[in-house]
């Protein structure tokens, strides 16, 4: 297993490019899985669940065709993307198992940071409850998106991945519609009020990998 850490921003083409490549010689057994830790600057990303209407900013900053799962997504700086070079064929060939391992993976590093995590039934991605926020109109506590997933396969091996908000500009997430999401907001843990370090997301994803993927 490689780890690979890209400090500045990394160009969204340059990203799948690299990750193309090394899903393809990980399936053909000539390399090691990999996980990249990045930032991109400021940019939309559509899943091929996208749909037009929810990209309600489209001149605002560069639009990506991806082939990942799920609807429009932003990335930029302050915003830990963690692209997942994994070879799911022998992890048991299970594709809902591994999302959940994924899901798993940012609640146990959020835990690190006191932050509870939840997963919603319908809703992509992982969320917090904003007990400091008005309740709903339906009456339930308000929720934030802090976390985003979507991937691919090819030939079992899986790309593209993880986003965690650390401390982007959250008016950026204006431009689209979330994942498809028009009534929650998104959050990050420094909004969160945790003013934490890209570094100490990173330490906190590595520590926490193992007690997911460990048995695999």
């Amino acid at each position: 297993m490689e780890w690979k850490t890209s400090d500045g921003l990394t160009d969204y083409d340059d990203a799948v490019a690299f990750m193309e490549a090394r899903v393809a010689a990980i399936a053909a057994g000539e390399a090691d899985e990999c996980i990249w830790l990045l930032e991109h600057p400021p940019l939309y990303t559509a899943g091929t669940s996208a749909r037009r209407e929810d990209l309600t900013d489209p001149d605002r900053f560069p639009v990506y065709e991806s082939k990942r799962g799920g609807q429009y997504t932003y990335h930029g700086p302050g915003q830990r993307v963690v692209y997942v070079m994994l070879d799911v064929g022998k992890r048991g060939h299970d594709v809902r198992r591994f999302v959940k391992q994924l899901e798993n993976w940012v609640i146990s590093a959020l835990a690190e940071f006191n932050v509870t995590g939840e997963i919603r039934e319908g809703r992509v991605g992982v969320w917090v409850q904003r007990k400091d926020k008005p309740l709903t109109a339906n009456g339930q506590p308000a929720e934030d998106k802090i976390a985003a997933i979507g991937i691919r396969l090819r030939k079992w091996v899986s790309f593209h991945g993880i986003s965690i908000n650390v401390e982007p500009d959250l008016e950026h997430f204006s431009g689209i519609v979330p994942c498809g999401i028009q009534d929650h907001g998104v959050t990050s843990l420094v909004d969160l009020g945790l003013p934490v370090t890209m570094a100490v997301v990173d330490v906190a994803l590595q520590r926490t990998f193992e007690t997911v993927f460990g048995d695999d």
